[in-house]
């Protein structure tokens, strides 16, 4: 128990840090109860050093004239008239009267002893009289004051509580707008509501998302072209090397000059779609996709593929996905696969299943190779990293495709982690 009342103060503790509400109105409690108890303690100074100087002999005075009317010995009648007509309690002590005008109010109440003799007077007889206060007007009546003053300050906060709330209304409208530009939606900007400091906030982030949206407009734009520019070229140098004359011995300048080009045609084509997802804003052509299916088909072009063990869940249910960035993506995977378990007692395994709590499937591709030594597990999906057995060309590729892979997870909301399954490498993809 006092551990979850603990941790229910901290969250307490923690709203209460994290909510600008609730500081600014609880600094306006604090300042209003602030105010109020330095009136009262600067009132009651003021009327205690004016009480000493004028009021003393008043009320002396007075209770000198209030004990001779009553006289002595002691009239009850006169006592009585004056506790019906004045605010005061009165009460007599003495050999032969002993009388009280209010029994039922106790002395702290009635009688303020801390006046001492200034509100008592001795007659000759040795009747002592003592005045206090009586019943207040306001006493007679029901006591509507006190809740009276109560709904007052109830309504105060309430009222304070709503302006505050109007005050900081920019706040939810920038906070909104913020996570809609997080989004890559900049159609819909942030109302300009108010014209003091958060409206101009509100202005000069919509300011900010327009410049934002233009930057990446011509991001993608530069990316087209570039796109465009690039791969024309090395088309037409593809096609004149294809059309070198090939003679009995063949040419090798001729199929390492194929190869470099296909090689920069991949490069660039990487590069692109990386750029694309990694970007937040990337957009996917999401459509249901039978998962399963799809791996089979891509198993089925790749060649040297045919001994490849698949374990895939028949009862998945199709989902949301963009085919061609999850075909790129087992494809790669697949053909990393093949490429570092072509010498392992086993071929490589592809399976799928669905995740656990029914959050999206798990696509697992492991092969039985020499595995990654456990210092390189975390830069195998940098981009351009090659472990130290990968580091020629013609054998380790530029080292993007992993990246890629975990680009393409990601975009679609899920996760990529790769680990050594011993013997060999093991990926596991999970797609929302």
């Amino acid at each position: 128990m006092n551990r979850a009342g603990h941790l229910e103060r901290r969250r307490w503790r923690h709203r209460w840090r994290h909510s600008l509400r609730a500081r600014l109105l609880t600094v306006f409690l604090l300042l209003a109860f602030a105010m109020t108890a330095v009136f009262i303690v600067g009132m009651q100074s003021t009327f205690a050093s004016g009480w000493r100087e004028a009021g003393v002999p008043l009320v002396s005075d007075y209770a000198n004239r209030l004990a001779a009317e009553i006289g002595s010995p002691p009239d009850v009648s006169r006592a009585e008239a004056l506790a019906a007509r004045l605010p005061l309690a009165i009460r007599i002590q003495g050999p032969t009267v002993n009388w009280e005008s209010h029994p039922d109010r106790t002395e702290r109440r009635g009688f303020d002893s801390r006046a001492g003799e200034m509100l008592s007077r001795t007659t000759v007889d040795g009747h002592r009289i003592s005045f206090g206060i009586g019943t207040l007007p306001w006493q007679r009546g029901p006591h509507r004051f006190g809740w009276v003053t109560l709904a007052l300050l109830l309504l105060s906060i309430v009222f304070a509580y709503g302006y505050v709330r109007r005050l900081l209304r920019p706040l939810d409208d920038i906070r909104a707008g913020a996570e809609r530009f997080g989004a890559g939606d900049f159609d819909k900007p942030i109302p300009l509501r108010r014209k003091d400091e958060l409206g101009d906030l509100a202005r000069r982030i919509n300011t900010m998302a327009h410049d934002i949206r233009g930057m990446l407009d011509a991001k993608r734009a530069l990316l087209l072209a570039l796109s465009h520019e690039l791969r024309s070229p090395l088309t037409r140098a593809r096609l004149n090397a294809e059309l070198l004359p090939a003679t009995t011995e063949g040419l090798p300048e001729r199929d390492a000059l194929l190869r470099d080009l296909n090689e920069m045609r991949d490069l660039i084509s990487d590069l692109l779609e990386s750029e694309r997802l990694a970007n937040p804003h990337a957009a996917l052509q999401r459509e249901p996709v039978d998962l399963a299916a799809l791996v089979r088909e891509t198993v089925a072009e790749m060649p040297h593929a045919a001994a490849v063990t698949l374990c895939l869940a028949t009862d998945l249910v199709p989902r949301q996905l963009d085919r061609t960035r999850v075909r790129l993506l087992v494809r790669n995977l697949l053909d990393n696969a093949l490429h570092y378990g072509v010498d392992a007692a086993e071929p490589p395994r592809v399976s799928l299943r669905a995740a656990e709590k029914g959050a999206g499937v798990v696509l697992q591709v492991r092969d039985f190779g020499p595995g990654v030594d456990e210092a390189q597990l975390a830069h195998l999906t940098e981009p351009f990293y090659r472990t130290d057995s990968a580091r020629q060309r013609t054998t380790g590729g530029v080292g993007l495709g992993m990246y890629l892979c975990r680009l393409v997870a990601e975009a679609h909301g899920g996760s990529f982690q790769v680990h050594n399954a011993q013997p060999g490498l093991q990926v596991d993809v999970r797609l929302d």
